[in-house]
């Protein structure tokens, strides 16, 4: 029984992670799929927005942040024009990579990038890129 609440409170902990970085309240979703289904990048996501946030209403912490889904988010807007609920996927989005990020769990490791390329792409880029994707 002891186990059962433990996991309860640490499930119920990132999803109040989730909100105070977000501001977004995940359990208003109802699960229509109105996000999943006008979500142009969703083709490239292993994670659905709807499936995505399930998961962080289960609690699903490590299955949420290993996902590559808040990386291709095109912060396009479209799911919050649909959502009925308008919960904001980029506000989401953003949040799970600051929490990634803030367990030192990079996106892009600046060594894998191939030295032509470091020289090709303009300084500006990769100072952007690595604000965004690495800790």
């Amino acid at each position: 029984m002891e186990r059962c609440v433990l996991v309860a409170l640490r499930d119920q902990k990132f999803l109040e992670k989730v909100k105070e970085l977000s501001g977004e309240d995940l359990s208003s979703c109802m699960q229509c799929g109105l996000c999943s289904g006008s979500c142009p990048a969703v083709g490239q996501m292993d994670i659905t927005p709807r499936m995505l946030v399930r998961l962080i209403q289960l609690g699903h912490e490590k299955e949420v942040l290993d996902s590559k889904t808040m990386w291709i988010c095109l912060s396009c807007f479209t799911c919050v024009a649909r959502c009925p609920r308008k919960i904001d996927f980029a506000k989401l989005g953003e949040a799970l990579r600051q929490i990634r990020l803030r367990k030192g769990l990079d996106h892009i490791h600046i060594s894998e990038i191939p030295k032509e390329e470091l020289k090709r792409l303009p300084q500006i880029a990769l100072v952007s890129c690595f604000r965004k994707f690495t800790s």
